[in-house]
């Protein structure tokens, strides 16, 4: 339901753009960054596809970000987190011992199977918090479809 806490044990994903990805294909802290105007971090809720494995998450995932999306570049990837580790890393790492929290925000109204959510308590350290959270990157895939 909007506004659930995703659980520790689940995983995210974060669409990371090229720009944000370096030559080695390594994925950047600046994919974790808040834009100004933003409350939270957009990533998706994976367990909430009721998929089987993850080969079909994934490829769900990318289903979603073509419609979300104007344009899905050869470059684009997908970053995989589990909750619970990026939420403890981050924790840990930050000199406040800042809890985040991932809480449900369906963009769809009404659409309790859009799985689209947000990490919020990133302020006011946004950038430190970003590569603590890039850090936990735990699988990465190509965000174009195969």
């Amino acid at each position: 339901m909007k506004g659930d806490t995703v659980p520790d044990t689940d995983h995210v994903t974060r669409h990371c753009r090229p720009k944000q990805i370096d030559d080695n294909g390594e994925i950047q802290g600046s994919a974790f960054m808040l834009r100004d105007v933003e409350t939270g971090l957009s990533v998706d809720w994976l367990e909430k596809l009721r998929c089987s494995n993850r080969e079909d998450e994934i490829a769900e995932i990318r289903n979603i970000y073509y419609s979300r999306f104007n344009r899905i570049g050869a470059g684009d990837k997908i970053a995989v987190l589990n909750v619970g580790r990026v939420r403890n890393h981050v924790r840990v790492g930050t000199p406040d011992g800042r809890i985040l929290e991932v809480i449900h925000t369906p963009e769809i109204d009404d659409d309790e199977e859009d799985p689209h959510s947000e990490i919020i308590n990133m302020r006011p350290e946004p950038m430190r918090i970003a590569e603590l959270i890039r850090e936990t990157i735990l699988e990465t895939y190509s965000a174009r479809r195969q």
